[in-house]
């Protein structure tokens, strides 16, 4: 069963200011959901352009969430119902393009929270609505944008999520086009904060509970070629700092829902097997 809701955001009793707009998200229940047991969930953020419904409906996830047993959550991937000037004006930035972070930069800073949304008060909100939910076992994926959301989410906030896995991610934005024109456009000029939200920076300076980073990666993807992605720059600064990780590079798989319905099993497995032990 997939429900959506409609949630306002910066509601009063989660005490929190994120994207002061109405925003959905969708919420998978596994056929395990019933009684008094508690599941484990996995939150999936989506890539530049998509909203909750592409993941739900492009992917093939449901046949193993209802497998392991795994609740799985939808945000959207920017706020909706607000006009800023330029919001639209380009494909990867504004509208469908929030980076999962909070922007400090007029005018998007009033906005585009899409971190503490995300990670405190939709998480928060998750938790509360639906009791079913084990606050113990909850992990995040994510697919291109939404992969560099999912990792830096797990690496900003230590402890929250227990595992993480990624799908093409952005793994370095500090150094590739979209997430250079990202960041200069929601957080100005100073690059010392873009590393607060760049995966390959953070886990340099990661000090929480034991984590794997699961990279998945179509080697024909042009987004990859193109310097876009950059996942090598990610796993050599694991290694120098001993985080495990681990790249499934796959040989002629692009960028597309074809090839995360080909792999979103193995992803599945990878966090059922932790979030279940």
């Amino acid at each position: 069963m997939v429900t959506h809701f409609r949630v306002t955001c910066g509601l009063e009793r989660f005490r929190v200011t994120t994207s002061k707009c109405k925003m959905n998200f969708s919420i998978y229940m596994p056929p395990q959901a019933e009684g008094d047991v508690k599941l484990p969930v996995i939150f999936f953020l989506s890539g530049l352009t998509c909203s909750e419904q592409n993941f739900i409906t492009k992917s093939g996830f449901q046949r193993y969430a209802a497998e392991h047993g795994i609740i799985v959550v939808g945000p959207d991937t920017s706020p909706r119902g607000i006009k800023i000037q330029g919001d639209d004006d380009s494909w990867d930035f504004g509208v469908g393009a929030g980076f999962y972070l909070d922007a400090t930069k007029e005018p998007w800073s009033t906005y585009y929270r899409m971190g503490s949304y995300v990670n405190k008060e939709l998480y928060e909100l998750i938790l509360s609505a639906f009791p079913v939910v084990d606050p113990d076992r909850i992990g995040i994926m994510g697919h291109s944008m939404g992969g560099h959301g999912a990792l830096v989410s797990t690496l900003r906030n230590p402890g929250l999520y227990k595992t993480v896995s990624a799908f093409a991610p952005i793994c370095n934005p500090s150094k590739c086009p979209w997430g250079e024109k990202a960041f200069t456009g929601y957080l100005g000029d100073n690059k010392s904060e873009w590393a607060s939200w760049d995966a390959t920076e953070l886990v340099k300076k990661y000090n929480g509970p034991p984590l794997t980073l699961l990279l998945d990666q179509g080697a024909g993807d042009t987004f990859y070629t193109a310097k876009q992605l950059l996942p090598e720059n990610l796993v050599e600064a694991c290694r120098s700092v001993g985080v495990p990780v681990i790249l499934n590079l796959r040989e002629d798989y692009d960028h597309s829902y074809y090839y995360i319905s080909t792999f979103i099993g193995e992803h599945f497995d990878f966090h059922a097997k932790i979030l279940k032990s």
